[in-house]
């Protein structure tokens, strides 16, 4: 009988450890899931948030250098001058009053030729910081924290319209704290248990 017992006993005890490591093994591996996710929810925000900097870089940079009334004054400036220029060269070279202003209009369309190239070049690269900024969109669409998704969308929203700086700024304020609520460490049960016990 006592080796009966004694058999039971080690069974109970092999069986406890069993489910127990079981169970142990488990935590650990839910635990590192979740610190993996938090991680990479981290990286894809620190993403998100470098590509709209860039795109309000670029925007801001579109917005000096060619938007501005300053801008648009000197490209006045310079086209008055290359028409001037282009009307005395075609003047000295012998040629009648309308030859001289058809050269001088040649120059000053010649001039205003190269500035819409430029400025296109310039509205273009806009465009690769809203495409990287759509790509780090696209993992946060997917995150299991549906603040993080609806932070994203109103996030993805402002950049479509760049020049509204306070609207994106306070898009990418809330994406910030969703991203902060959804990355924070979870408390444990018994931390939680403490906390409401001593509420």
């Amino acid at each position: 009988m006592d080796k009966l017992i004694e058999l039971a006993s080690t069974i109970a005890s092999g069986a406890f450890i069993a489910v127990l490591a079981a169970w142990l093994t488990t935590r650990s591996r839910n635990k590192q899931e979740q610190q993996a996710e938090v991680g990479a929810l981290r990286v894809q925000a620190d993403v998100m948030t470098v590509a709209v900097m860039e795109l309000q870089g670029a925007a801001v940079a579109n917005r000096l250098l060619w938007e501005g009334r300053a801008e648009r004054g000197r490209t006045f400036l310079l086209t008055l001058l290359a028409f001037a220029g282009g009307a005395a060269r075609a003047r000295i070279a012998g040629g009648t009053d309308a030859q001289s202003g058809l050269v001088g209009l040649g120059r000053a369309a010649e001039l205003l030729s190269r500035e819409r190239v430029a400025s296109k070049q310039i509205v273009a690269a806009v465009r690769e910081p809203l495409t990287r900024a759509g790509t780090a969109a696209a993992p946060l669409m997917r995150c299991s924290d549906p603040a993080v998704v609806t932070a994203t969308e109103q996030l993805l929203a402002a950049l479509a319209s760049v020049e509204d700086t306070a609207r994106l700024e306070a898009a990418l304020e809330a994406f910030g704290r969703a991203v902060n609520a959804a990355t924070a460490p979870r408390l444990s049960w018994w931390a939680r248990r403490r906390a409401m016990g001593a509420a």
